[in-house]
């Protein structure tokens, strides 16, 4: 069916058939994998559209030289390490993802970019390559935001940073709470993260108040555990559409994406390269795109090793976010609707795993809410 779209009409129309057409989510992916680069789309459980392919736009950066020998993740993703990349970076990632057909952006208020994102968004519209509604636009309500009463006011900022009038899809970017009304990375005299006694399931009301509003199209959940997401599919009233967590071959998240499934939520894979620009990485610490086995499979492809992972999450019917602000390797990410992984490729992949998190948060492991202590 796909094939034949493909011959029959030109590629703008084919384009719009993808990207309009519900029915088109029904084919597997499989059929996606002669078409040109134009990201195949899956169907929320509220009936929304989304594009599998995504672009990632954190990027922390480190300033003056510190001590990393205690807690090096803490220390670089903590408030004074988020230093926002070069000015006008992010926005020429956007304006070049956008350009190349990404239409699916993922960010945040936490990544302190999102103004920039914003106005390759508005260059973008401007310059007649998209329309809004062409575009999926994701962000996340922080964790000192979590009090029912300042979700719509901190998702009201994000949209005022984007120069929107709606997203597409608003998360819970964590399930611990911090404390409220001041740092965005409240700590004491010690640097010890200053909690909140506030219950996701309250932040939850919140989201689903901005979905009726019709401030979001869609609410989700990010970095939830399977406990987690059963509280909220029992005590909320929207189901989540969607759970944004850490997934590549080393944390390959099988029974995570098993039980979001079984409950018709989709899992969207962060760090699917492995991270492998992350601040607080050892020198001895494995490099999943350097990994051998995975060069081989690349070779074998004659693809990249990052295009090989980001193929792998779109056969397992894995929302996938890469993260660049190099326009050849932003290019290159989306280059991955041209080629099929074959089973046994899958099932090596499959082996990959080690429960390898990049991200542990192990600093606020003593969270009441801190999701990594359960298997899933």
């Amino acid at each position: 069916m796909i094939a034949t779209l493909t011959r029959t009409f030109s590629a703008t129309t084919t384009r719009r058939l993808l990207y309009k057409a519900p029915y088109l989510a029904s084919f597997s992916l499989n059929h996606f994998a002669t078409m040109p680069a134009i990201s195949p789309m899956v169907t929320f459980n509220n009936g929304q559209q989304y594009p599998i392919l995504g672009l990632g736009t954190w990027k922390g950066r480190g300033g003056a030289p510190r001590d990393m020998s205690v807690e090096p993740e803490k220390e670089m993703l903590s408030e004074s390490c988020l230093i926002p990349s070069k000015p006008g970076e992010v926005c020429q990632a956007v304006k070049d993802a956008i350009s190349c057909g990404y239409r699916h952006i993922d960010g945040a208020l936490i990544y302190g970019n999102e103004s920039e994102v914003g106005a390759a968004i508005k260059a973008k519209i401007e310059d007649g390559t998209v329309t809004r509604e062409d575009l999926f636009i994701t962000s996340k309500c922080w964790n000192t935001y979590h009090s029912q009463h300042l979700v719509l006011p901190t998702l009201k900022e994000s949209l005022t940073n984007l120069g929107l009038d709606y997203l597409d899809l608003y998360l819970i970017h964590w399930p611990m709470g911090y404390q409220e009304g001041g740092a965005k990375f409240p700590a004491d005299s010690n640097g010890k993260t200053l909690f909140s006694d506030v219950d996701y399931l309250e932040t939850w009301k919140g989201l689903e108040e901005a979905q009726k509003s019709g401030l979001t199209k869609s609410i989700g959940v990010s970095n939830f555990n399977k406990k987690q997401i059963e509280r909220v599919l029992a005590e909320g009233t929207i189901k989540p559409v969607t759970n944004q967590i850490e997934c590549h071959p080393y944390l390959n998240q099988r029974k995570m994406i098993d039980f979001c499934r079984s409950k018709g939520i989709y899992v969207t894979a962060y760090s699917p390269l492995g991270s492998p620009d992350r601040p607080w990485a050892k020198p001895d610490d494995p490099q999943l795109m350097d990994d051998p086995k995975i060069v081989a499979i690349a070779e074998k492809y004659k693809k990249t090793p990052a295009q090989i992972l980001i193929r792998y999450q779109i056969q397992r019917d894995v929302i996938v976010i890469p993260k660049s602000v190099t326009k050849s390797r932003i290019e290159s990410n989306f280059q991955v609707f041209d080629f099929e992984l074959s089973p046994e490729d899958m099932k090596t992949i499959d082996t990959f795993d080690c429960n390898g998190r990049v991200l542990h948060l192990s600093w606020v492991n003593d969270h009441k809410h801190y999701p990594f202590h359960d298997e899933f």
